[in-house]
């Protein structure tokens, strides 16, 4: 069985197993969209959406943020980690934003990655799911399933995100890439499958006995 072969069979596990996607994350609009994903690096999407249900009902606009300014963020968010590191890039973010987009968020990758804070993975996050444009965000999460079901043998989550876009049409790329997520969350979890026990990994490897050790993005 090749690569090809493999991502029909998980594309298919995956639309009858989440049939429909909720984003995990929750957001009030775009910008509020890119405060959350930012939030969310080394930190989970509960933790998030416990600390921004009470923000976001009164500050949801970079004017918002740049009026509070840097130590107020900070108190705001001192449930997430590196929440220091996190408030100055809200705010230098929401400056830029005000001084160069209009207090927009821009809709292109390129000027997306310019802001503080955000990177290519942010970018795919906010382009897929705020503005609809068909993009893979890839996280480390993604890069251990993708080797484990032999989607790739990239060597960071760079590699990873072009053999996925290779392999899957664009079509389901905004849906996919959450559909990966919930199922390593709920089956093909780092320290339980072991890529020996979810239906993807015995379907694809059916005659597999040995745990398999993935590389670290």
């Amino acid at each position: 069985m090749n690569d090809i072969q493999r991502a029909k069979i998980i594309l298919k596990i995956l639309n009858k197993t989440y049939p429909k996607i909720i984003v995990p994350l929750k957001s009030r609009n775009v910008f509020t969209l890119l405060i959350s994903v930012l939030l969310s690096a080394q930190c989970t999407d509960i933790n998030v959406n416990n600390v921004t249900k009470k923000i976001y009902p009164k500050y949801y606009k970079p004017q918002h943020f740049k009026k509070l300014g840097r130590k107020k963020i900070e108190k705001l968010i001192k449930k997430i980690g590196i929440f220091r590191v996190k408030a100055k890039s809200i705010y230098n973010l929401s400056n830029l934003l005000i001084r160069n987009h209009d207090g927009k968020v821009p809709k292109t990758f390129e000027e997306l990655e310019r802001l503080p804070g955000v990177g290519h993975k942010t970018a795919s996050v906010v382009m897929s799911q705020g503005f609809g444009y068909p993009a893979f965000p890839v996280d480390t999460h993604i890069h251990r399933l993708a080797q484990r079901w032999g989607l790739t043998n990239g060597k960071n989550v760079v590699e990873t995100e072009k053999d996925l876009k290779r392999l899957f049409p664009k079509k389901y790329w905004n849906k996919l890439h959450l559909q990966i997520i919930y199922y390593g969350r709920e089956y093909c979890k780092a320290r339980s499958c072991y890529g020996l026990s979810c239906k993807i990994c015995t379907t694809c490897y059916p005659t597999r006995k040995k745990p398999l050790t993935t590389k670290k993005a």
